[in-house]
This record gives structure tokens, sequence and C-alpha cells, in this order.
């Protein structure tokens, strides 16, 4: 009863001061919400990042020319598609299953942008060189024409497989197939077209024009090398082994003996989830620390308005006094109202982020067509509603204490 009784108080108190109530729990509506946006999104992106790196499938591995850059901008991140350090000497020696006995598939890869025309019409594509085996590798689906051949690739055949994007750019309702489009100003027919397909991999396939890497070699990029090779291990258990292999194979073929002098590196699909998890994890971490500052400085206002409100109720705490209340039935009722009022605002904020974590993941997944799984935070949710409730206990005590000693007879004569 009496708890019952000072958490009716506490109420009755709160109501009868709205809007400083409304204004006190501000910083702390403002700190959750943020925290729950933040915590919401970032577990979406992460979601999707893992998406499109599972899309290459578990046993992909890719092998990157250059040294392994140490982060996202050490600049060896653009010299690796400038190094000319895996090229047909290099893939020669992959296929051989002396030196990769586990390696099942191996593909090089050029890529680049370039400008397509069709009478007309202009459009900015990614020109994507491979070999047939990429039909099976990024799970590709031809809805009219075919895939090129290992003939293509011999003969640097002028063919091309393009997105549904540029389809629709290039074409509208025209019809595509077997017609010739200019990339680079060089006439390439058209012998394939994939529906839509969205993101793979990070690559956005509705925008790849796919050709054979030689003719992208000699005719789009003008180079001898490579800028990627995908391969697949035989199977999941393999591909420890497999990358060890690889690495094996390549080093003594470039007489390299030091591992620091490498002049390739491996990714496979295990290593990428790894690292996306901990920059998504370590960027979220930061973001909700900004956003805590806020709860701090809204919790150093709650301390503020509650000594003001301290002060502006001493004639109501005196005579509570002096009809029998005790010093702890003053001290529950002062502390109650700050957990109250924090408590209210950590399920504001709570709402109001996970409304803004909808929103924006509504807007990425129909807008900007992003496999974007909204992603609601629960632990994050119950665990901040507990924090915001401590908050009203930890700087609502001094107020509350305040209170609790305060003289009835000195309280009673204050005007």
């Amino acid at each position: 009863m009496k708890i019952r009784h000072s958490i009716t108080t506490a109420l009755k108190g709160l109501r009868s001061h709205k809007t400083r109530s409304g204004l006190t729990i501000l910083g702390i509506v403002i700190g959750i919400t943020a925290i729950i946006l933040v915590m919401a999104l970032g577990k979406g992106a992460q979601n999707l990042i893992l998406v499109q790196i599972q899309g290459l499938g578990s046993k992909t591995l890719v092998i990157i020319p250059g040294r392994e850059p140490s982060g996202p901008t050490d600049p060896s991140v653009i010299e690796s598609l400038q190094s000319d350090s895996l090229g047909e000497r290099e893939l020669r020696e992959l296929k051989k299953k002396e030196n990769v006995p586990t390696l099942s598939k191996v593909m090089p890869i050029v890529f680049g942008t370039a400008t397509s025309e069709y009478e007309s019409e202009t459009y900015r594509l990614t020109v994507l060189g491979a070999t047939p085996l990429a039909e099976e590798m990024y799970d590709l689906e031809i809805s009219d024409g075919s895939f090129f051949t290992e003939e293509d690739i011999t003969a640097r055949a002028d063919v091309v497989i393009i997105g549904d994007k540029i389809r629709d750019e290039l074409f509208g309702a025209r019809p595509a197939l077997n017609e010739k489009i200019k990339i680079k100003g060089r006439n390439f027919r058209v012998i394939g077209i994939m529906p839509k397909k969205g993101q793979v991999s990070f690559l956005n396939l509705d925008e790849v024009a796919f050709v054979p890497y030689t003719t992208a070699q000699q005719y789009i990029f003008g180079i001898r090398y490579y800028h990627r090779v995908a391969a697949e291990a035989d199977s999941e258990e393999n591909i420890d082994q497999t990358v060890a292999d690889i690495t094996a194979t390549l080093r003594a073929l470039h007489n390299i003996e030091d591992s620091s002098k490498d002049d390739f590196f491996i990714q496979t699909q295990a290593d990428l989830a790894s690292t996306v998890s901990t920059v998504t994890n370590v960027m979220t971490l930061f973001l909700v620390s900004v956003a805590a500052i806020s709860l701090l400085v809204g919790g150093v206002g709650i301390m503020n308005i509650m000594l003001v409100s301290v002060t502006e109720r001493t004639r109501e705490i005196g005579l509570r006094k002096a009809l029998g209340a005790k010093g702890s039935d003053i001290l529950s009722q002062f502390l109650l109202e700050a957990v109250i009022l924090t408590g209210i605002g950590g399920v504001i904020g709570i709402l109001l982020g996970a409304f803004w974590a909808f929103v924006v993941s509504f807007v990425l997944s129909r807008v900007l067509s992003l496999d974007w799984a909204y992603a609601f935070p629960l632990t994050p949710a119950l665990i901040g509603l507990v924090v915001s409730a401590s908050i009203g206990l930890v700087f609502g005590l001094y107020p509350a204490r305040a209170a609790s000693k305060k003289s009835p007879i000195e309280a009673l004569r204050y005007e």
C-alpha cells in the first residue's frame, strides 16, 4: 500500500506540472530515439552486407592483386586495380591439379565503367569481363538469348549480355536481342538479356554488361592482367587448404619467401563476413556512444529541474511533514517522480526510434531498391528502458534527498 500510495502521489505531482514534465524528459526521449534508430539501422546494414557477401556462395574466394590494404583509405585499394601481379601465367598454374588439388573452379575477372550507345541513347554501365563460369558463380539467369561460350573467349568475340536496367535505358520497349550497341566506340552484339536481379555481392547486375574477359582486356580496357581471380573450393571443409595451396603456388611463381612481400591477397566469404561484422559493430557502438551523451545531458537537466521543483514545492513538503509524512516518504515521492519521468521518456524514445527506423528501412527498400529488412533491436530496447529508468534514479536522488531533509517548520515559513 505504501508503494502504491507513493506512486499515486508522484503521478499527481507530475500531472500538476505537465509542461515542465514534458520538457524534463525531452533529452531522454531524444537520446533513446537516437540509440534505437542507430542500433536498428546498424543491424539492418549488417544483414544487408552479409546477404550480399553470401551471394557468391560460402565456397567462393577471390584473389586480389597487390598488397593487402590496412584499411579503406589505404592507397593500395586503388593500386590493386593497376597491379599486374595476376595474369595468364598465374591462371595456368592455378588450374594445374598438382598445385591446387581442391580447386574446382577458377575465373579471371576484369571490370570497369564505360559509356554504351544505341542510336541516340547513351548509358554509363559497368563492364565485367569474365568466362562462362560467371553464369554459375553469380547465379545468373538469361531471360532472352544465351551466355557466351569458351569459343567466344578464344576468338575475343564482340558479344555482350546486358542487365535489365541497360536494356530499359537503351532500348525501352524495343527488342534488344541481336541488336548492336557501342561500348567505347566498338560494336557489340547483344546475345543475352538478364531479368531484373538487383545486387549480388555488392554488384548491381541490372547495370552490368558481361563480355568475354579477353575482349574486355584487348578492346575496352587495354590491359593484359586481371583485376581479380574468382575461385571456388570443392567443399567448405577444404577452403583453408585451398587458400594455403593458392598462396604457396603464387609465392613460388613470384619467388616470394617473405609473406610481407606478397603481391596478392585472398579474401574468403568468411573473412569478409567477419570484417563486416567488426566494422559495423564498431561504427554502431561509436554512434550509440555519441547518442548516449544526450542521455547524460538529459539526466543533468532532470536533476536541475527537480531541484527547482523541490524549491517551488517547499510549502507542500512542509505541510506533508507536518501531517506526519516521514523523510523517507518525501524521498520516495520525488525519486519515483524522476524514475517515472525518465521511464516514460524511455518508452516514447523506443517507440519513436522504432518508427523512424521502419520509415528509413521502407525508403531504402522501396525507393532505393535495396534488399533491406527492418530489424527491431529488442534487446537494446529493453536495455534502453532500464537505462532511462536508472538515469531517473541516479540523477533524481540528490533532489529527492534535498526534499526529504527539509525542516517542516522552515518549509511552512517559505513563501
